[in-house]
Formats: structure tokens, C-alpha cells, sequence
């Protein structure tokens, strides 16, 4: 019986996320295939919900809608932040990223698109929120769940 990829499936994938211009956004394709376990948040649920049922070997191209890829988002995802939380030498602009450390010691990556004497915008939303994309998968091996 052939494996087909379903929740807690342990899958090796090559994939290509581009966007409908053509601009290519991320790629497996020069190294090794991303390894992932389906239902547990290493992709996003609308890609996942796509892989359901491919078997090794299959091949397939997905679009993902600017409304599915909302799903990117953050929950409360844009914070106000006191200026004084800033570096005084620090230069804050709209349209500027900037790296926040969590509790965790992890690198969340926030995009100031406000800035006034007293108080920084700041929106944590993942840059591909809302926006169209264009999955290229292509399954290596899939590992049946335990």
C-alpha cells in the first residue's frame, strides 16, 4: 500500500513559494527537502490541508488566495510601543523592519508603520499575509504517522 500524506505523517518535501509576479520568495530546491510533520504547525493550514492525500513522488502547484494567507497573520499583531523602549540613537521610520527578541530568545520581526514623538507603531503580521501566493511541491517520502 503507498503512503499518502495525513495528519502526523512525517513528509520530505521540495517546494517553491512564489508570488503571482514571479518573484520567488523561498526554495528548497538548491538543498535538501523541508522536513515536516502535517498538523503540527510547520506549515501553514492551508498548504497543509492541500498536501492531504498526495503520495510520494506526486508533483503539484497550488495558489493560495490573499484572503486564505491571512491565516499568516498574528493575533493582536500590531502593538504600541512607548519611543523610550528604543534606542535614542536609534532612527525609526515607517516601513522599517526591525528584529524584537521574545521571552523565548527567538527573533519575531516587526515593521514600524508609525512613528511619533512619543509612541512606535509597530505591526508583527508575517510579510505574506494577504497576498497571493504560489506553492510548488513536489513529495519526496512521506513517513506514515506513529
Amino acid at each position: 500500500m503507498t503512503a499518502i500524506v495525513q495528519p502526523g505523517s512525517r513528509v520530505a518535501l521540495h517546494y517553491t513559494l512564489t508570488l503571482p509576479d514571479g518573484e520567488v520568495v523561498d526554495s528548497t530546491r538548491a538543498g535538501a527537502p523541508a522536513q515536516v510533520v502535517i498538523g503540527a504547525g510547520d506549515l501553514f493550514e492551508p498548504l497543509e490541508k492541500r498536501l492531504l492525500g498526495l503520495a510520494a513522488g506526486e508533483h503539484r502547484q497550488f495558489n493560495i488566495d490573499a484572503l486564505e494567507s491571512l491565516a499568516l497573520s498574528a493575533g493582536e499583531n500590531v502593538q504600541q510601543f512607548a519611543r523610550d523602549d528604543f534606542p535614542p540613537e536609534l532612527e525609526l521610520k515607517p516601513g522599517q523592519l526591525i528584529a524584537f527578541s521574545t521571552p523565548n530568545d527567538d527573533e519575531l520581526p516587526g515593521l514600524v508603520v508609525a512613528v511619533s514623538e512619543h509612541e512606535v507603531t509597530v505591526d508583527f503580521s508575517h510579510p505574506l499575509a494577504g497576498r497571493d501566493l504560489i506553492f510548488d511541491v513536489e513529495i519526496v517520502s512521506i513517513d506514515a504517522p506513529l
